[in-house]
């Protein structure tokens, strides 16, 4: 295994301390820096850490200084607006320097949930139907979109802003989690029909060739009979909500093998229609007639070592630090000429 310099770029505030004694790890929020870091040291890479605040500047420098073979890029926004990151990565590009996750035109394509479902419908992908409510915009809801709906941020991720009352019935209740969005996120709003089923998520590895992960779920033991089993901000996030409610993520079971391989291809298909590269992580529900609907790409998904892709890789066989090691591969072996577009329908 050669011998590798590694630019890790990550925000500011989240790049981890030399010393983590007395620290607990496992709620720290620079978690996922921390494990991807010691992991590549421990691989024998030379690394080097940079937190990025709003500057490109200071990431010309650190390139300029240390000449890295790769950059391993951690970073999920850029000005803290999370579809600059696909900026920062053509940066990188037009500096010719190699960097971990997907391309910018992947990511263009996947963060705009509206233009990927619209491409994924396209390629008859199965997608919720939906409808987006600009800012500072009338907002009307198409008669084809009916209740229940959920409302999202239009682009960004990590359930911001998603809670129970996300899910509505009314046009009264719609103009207001439409209102909610706009004003507390700061972004326009997606509304898409709520699928009432399991949620369950496949991480996909790989440029051209792919290799699809076992499929993971959303789980709840302990959540009141009432309530909506969705990926809310404090079901991602909270550790002592998700300890309560018996909240987790594991392997799917109990799902038909016909079921399951329609999963696996779908999310491969759909990782090629968006241009992906790198890994991703699909985002899907299944209704309780057998339909599959495709929610959302993510790509550069969250790599701590316990979170739903690391964990579905080691399900896989995948140690920790061979999927880290696999990651730079895959950086090295990518170059911006070989992205085109997705294979017919």
């Amino acid at each position: 295994m050669k011998k590798l310099r590694v630019l890790a770029l990550m925000e500011h505030g989240l790049v981890p301390p030399e010393d983590t004694q007395g620290v607990d790890l496992a709620t720290a929020e620079w978690k996922t820096e921390y494990d991807v870091v010691s992991t590549v040291r421990q691989l024998g890479h030379d690394v080097f850490t940079l937190g990025v605040g709003s500057d490109l500047g200071v990431i010309r420098r650190a390139i300029d200084e240390h000449r890295p073979d790769v950059v391993f890029n951690l970073l999920e926004d850029f000005h803290d607006v999370p579809i600059y990151d696909q900026n920062l990565v053509s940066y990188l590009e037009l500096l010719r320097v190699p960097y971990t996750g997907c391309n910018p035109r992947g990511l263009m394509l996947a963060r705009d949930k509206a233009i990927s479902k619209t491409l994924l419908a396209y390629h008859r992908i199965p997608v919720p139907d939906f409808a987006v409510f600009r800012m500072g915009q009338a907002m009307r809801r198409p008669k084809r979109l009916r209740f229940p709906l959920i409302v999202k941020s239009l682009t960004k991720e990590g359930s911001a802003g998603i809670a129970q009352p996300s899910v509505v019935d009314t046009d009264e209740k719609l103009g207001d989690r439409v209102r909610f969005v706009h004003a507390r996120l700061g972004t326009d709003a997606i509304a898409e029909t709520y699928i009432d089923g399991r949620e369950v998520y496949v991480g996909i590895l790989g440029n051209h060739r792919l290799q699809v992960l076992p499929v993971w779920e959303l789980t709840f033991s302990n959540l009141a009979d009432d309530a909506l089993r969705i990926a809310t901000n404090r079901v991602k996030w909270d550790h002592a909500y998700q300890k309560k409610h018996g909240i987790k993520t594991e392997a799917a079971k109990d799902l038909p093998p016909g079921l399951l391989a329609r999963v696996q291809h779908l999310c491969k298909r759909a990782y090629r229609i968006l241009q992906l590269s790198g890994c991703a992580r699909m985002d899907l529900r299944l209704d309780a007639q057998g339909g599959i609907f495709m929610l959302e790409a993510n790509p550069n998904p969250q790599l701590a070592r316990d979170e739903d892709f690391a964990e579905s890789a080691a399900h896989a066989g995948i140690a920790y630090d061979t999927l880290i090691q696999r990651l730079l591969g895959l950086s090295l072996r990518w170059s911006p000429e070989q992205a085109g577009p997705p294979k017919s329908r």
